[in-house]
């Protein structure tokens, strides 16, 4: 291994692999799945020497435990439970679980193979050493870091004169972050200035080791992979109810905490099928992450209108692809209509002169059963088998035409 440790800590992850990992200890133990790494830049290859320092990397936080005083902060999460806790006091990763390899397009493949509840703790961590093994191996680093500093503080000063007035926002970079000293600056500026922003208020990250080093709110509830896994990983479902199988465990685990639903795994109109009154009073809100934000939010708070849901009751988080100028003109038209909150990733936590990496790891299969994602916009699927999306839409359709409300 050539640079120091890239995760040094099993807190460093995104806060919902935690939230997802405690309903699949419970209700999904035995499910297994294999996730594939998907490189989209068309002009991006891994050498050799990067492969292997990603091996080595992936190899050292296998390696990794938690400690004591990390279990005690997962333990004053008020929706995480001491039965899941205790599982992780003796969990590990598994360096067995991988396969990597350099035979892709973009000379890197890795794949991870076993159980739902170990393999779905690798996808962080991975994306986060991929990256920044990639931008240390492939460019000036010290300059990258010079260039982010400069952006990062220009960011800073349009938050304080009111350039941009977006709200609530949260961080959520960890996977396509430069590196880890860089995003540990972004956090700390971001907290320590945060008091000076006009109508904007910074107010958590997604990375839980940032979060408990700095004293600040972990975020995150579901990702696709809920949907995916729970609604179409058994073989007696039919896909296009995968919203429903994973809302109603969802809320046998959490009840009313915890609660931002994801509307885009099977396309939100198929969503807005079973997000019917009871959902929609359980959950706190909902989650946009593919389509035009704009028509998405107009079709939402329609919808809860049509349930006799205040939609001022309710939070519209938008985590696609963020800006500070998207935040601010999605807040502004929003207005007084609803509440909306902002997940913003790259654009916080890779910003430098040099564009970033477009990468992904994605489950592929569940229980030997194909799965895939089918959003609101085409380009963001990852499924091995073109077959099986070509039956998953035709699920969604025939359910679309046919279900009378």
């Amino acid at each position: 291994m050539q640079l120091s440790p890239i995760i040094t800590s099993l807190l460093e992850t995104d806060m919902y692999k935690f939230s997802m990992g405690q309903a699949i200890y419970h209700m999904f133990p035995s499910y297994t799945t294999t996730w594939t790494f998907k490189c989209r830049n068309i002009d991006v290859f891994f050498t050799s020497d990067m492969v292997q320092e990603i091996a080595e990397q992936i190899k050292a936080f296998c390696d990794l435990r938690f400690s004591e005083q990390e279990l005690d902060y997962l333990k004053s999460i008020k929706w995480l439970k001491e039965s899941y806790i205790d599982f992780l006091r003796i969990w590990r990763p598994r360096f067995e679980d991988f396969n990597i390899t350099t035979y892709s397009d973009c000379g890197l493949s890795i794949e991870a193979n076993g159980t739902w509840l170990n393999t779905s703790m690798y996808e962080i961590p991975v994306l986060a050493i991929v990256n920044e093994v990639y931008f240390r191996y492939q460019y000036d680093y010290d300059l990258l870091k010079t260039q982010f500093q400069r952006k990062l503080n220009q960011k800073i000063d349009n938050l304080k004169n009111g350039k941009f007035k977006i709200g609530c926002f949260s961080e959520f970079g960890l996977r396509r972050r430069l590196s880890s000293e860089t995003q540990n600056i972004l956090i700390q500026s971001l907290k320590d200035n945060s008091k000076d922003f006009s109508d904007s208020s910074f107010v958590g990250t997604s990375n839980v080791y940032l979060a408990y080093k700095n004293k600040i709110l972990p975020v995150g509830t579901m990702a696709h992979e809920w949907i995916m896994c729970v609604g179409q990983g058994c073989h007696k479902h039919n896909p296009a109810y995968s919203n429903w199988y994973s809302l109603n465990s969802w809320v046998k685990e959490y009840g009313v905490l915890n609660g931002i639903a994801l509307t885009d795994a099977i396309t939100t109109d198929c969503f807005l099928r079973d997000f019917q009154l009871t959902f929609a009073t359980l959950f706190s809100g909902v989650r946009h992450d593919s389509g035009d934000p704009i028509a998405w939010g107009d079709k939402i708070i329609s919808h809860y209108k049509s349930l006799g849901i205040n939609p001022l009751t309710k939070t519209l988080l938008f985590s696609d692809s963020l800006d500070f100028e998207r935040a601010h003109t999605i807040r502004k038209y929003f207005g007084n209509k609803t509440k909306v909150a902002f997940g913003i990733g790259t654009y916080l936590s890779n910003d430098t002169d040099v564009s970033p990496l477009n990468i992904v790891m994605k489950t592929t299969n569940c229980n030997k059963m194909d799965v895939a994602k089918i959003s609101d916009i085409e380009g963001k699927s990852v499924c091995k088998n073109p077959d099986y999306i070509h039956y998953l839409k035709r699920c969604i359709d025939y359910r679309m035409k046919n279900q009378i409300d």
